[in-house]
């Protein structure tokens, strides 16, 4: 089974076309749950705002790169809107890379 570490890892691979950070940096992962084997993964994110664009690509590759993994075999990318993803869920890294101090 992965450890927890390692399905965000995996998920820092996730960037975010728009603002070019990953998606845990930028906090838009809420939360990382799976099954007692570790073999499938559940996820809940949001998007910078409801109507991002990139949506779409950003839950396919969130997908796709929790599925790489060894020992999992489905990923479920679930996209909530509660609570709305706000400049404070940043890690201090993308706030320095976007300048936000």
């Amino acid at each position: 089974m992965a450890e927890d570490d390692q399905y965000l890892e995996s998920l820092k691979q996730v960037i975010d076309p728009e603002l070019m950070i990953n998606i845990v940096d930028l906090g838009l992962v809420y939360s990382v749950n799976y099954d007692e084997e570790g073999k499938k993964v559940f996820v809940e994110m949001t998007l910078t705002s409801p109507a991002c664009p990139a949506g779409p690509q950003i839950i396919n590759q969130s997908k796709m790169a929790l599925e790489q993994l060894d020992d999992v075999d489905e990923a479920a990318i679930t996209l909530v809107m509660t609570p709305p993803w706000s400049p404070e869920r940043m890690t201090d890294d993308a706030r320095d890379q976007l300048g936000i101090f």
